[in-house]
């Protein structure tokens, strides 16, 4: 379902939160490191740069993503492994999980947070980043086409990404399981260029069970009446699209 070189198109922006998110864990020198949805693996190699002793290792159930990742520059301590974060195990002791902008496709997310938390070690740091834009144009009119006449039974059972819950509910979550937490929201004001910057995006990421679920023919149809709404909802200036892109995040220490 994943298309990598898609996903990585605006990857400046999809980039910020992460080093947003990875800005503020505390961990000084750990030594096991996990990034659960690790998708192509840019941002993991990432981690290996700020904890060079570290054993890094990303998960991620899709095969083109962990692909892509394995392509990479190899790194003695950097690993990448196909696999549901929600069936997730750590093989040893675990220091420090992050997952951005994974769990919005996750049953459950905030139980499969609360088992995440407890793999950590005494110490160990969990951070996460999830999009808050539900109500937005850009997944509104997602929601809607896909609920309409014309698609409702071509995209039945088809699961839609999900969205973040407010930043109060992870701090409930993870305080009850003995974190200290940290827990905000942000939202972006990204420029994008292009002639349809905002449908290029969403084709990277919202838009991937459409594409899957239908022909060629059928997913070009729904990408035009797509299209059509996201010029309307986000209209281009003389210097770019003006996409605003709510997320959360939380971060949460083990003490």
């Amino acid at each position: 379902m994943w298309d990598p070189a898609q996903y990585q198109h605006f990857g400046d922006e999809r980039s910020r939160p992460f080093f947003d998110l990875l800005g503020r864990i505390g961990a000084q020198a750990p030594g096991a490191v996990a990034d659960l949805g690790c998708g192509p693996g840019t941002l993991t190699a990432a981690l290996t740069r700020r904890w060079p002793k570290a054993e890094v290792l990303g998960i991620d159930s899709s095969a083109e993503m962990i692909e892509a990742a394995r392509a990479l520059p190899a790194q003695p301590r950097l690993r990448f492994e196909l696999g549901d974060v929600r069936e997730w195990e750590p093989e040893g002791p675990v220091d420090v999980i992050v997952s951005n902008a994974v769990l919005q496709w996750v049953p459950d997310h905030l139980g499969v947070l609360a088992r995440w938390a407890a793999f950590l070690t005494a110490g160990g740091w969990l951070a996460v980043q999830v999009p808050a834009n539900f109500d937005q144009p850009s997944h509104a009119a997602l929601r809607d086409l896909a609920a309409s006449a014309r698609w409702r039974d071509l995209l039945a059972g088809v699961q839609l990404n999900r969205q973040a819950a407010d930043p109060a509910r992870y701090v409930d979550v993870l305080a009850r399981a003995g974190f200290e937490v940290d827990a905000w929201e942000t939202t972006y004001l990204h420029v994008l260029h292009g002639d349809d910057p905002v449908l290029d995006w969403y084709k990277g990421t919202g838009l991937r069970p459409v594409i899957a679920a239908l022909p060629p023919d059928q997913a070009g149809e729904f990408l035009a009446a797509y299209r059509a709404r996201m010029s309307e909802a986000y209209p281009a200036a003389p210097y770019g699209t003006v996409f605003p892109f709510r997320r959360v995040f939380a971060v949460a220490v083990r003490r």
